[in-house]
């Protein structure tokens, strides 16, 4: 009796224990599709600014050669 107590109780901590790796696991994939989500709006906003930045610049290369006419 005092055996199968025994199975039984090592039975239930590695039930356990798996457990808790399956559920870790889904709490690393959870917060890797959100660092992936913020990734791609990163790269967005970066792509943003840069179109901007390149818009800037070509302004100022005619605003330049505007002047250098003068």
């Amino acid at each position: 009796m005092a055996l199968e107590t025994g199975y039984t109780l090592i039975l239930a901590i590695i039930v356990a224990t798996l457990a808790a790796i399956v559920y870790s696991l889904r709490i690393l994939v959870l917060l890797e599709r959100r660092i992936s989500r913020i990734d791609a709006h990163i790269e967005a906003l970066v792509k943003a600014v840069m179109r901007e930045e390149v818009k800037i610049e070509h302004e100022e290369k005619e605003i330049e050669t505007k002047v250098r006419r003068k």
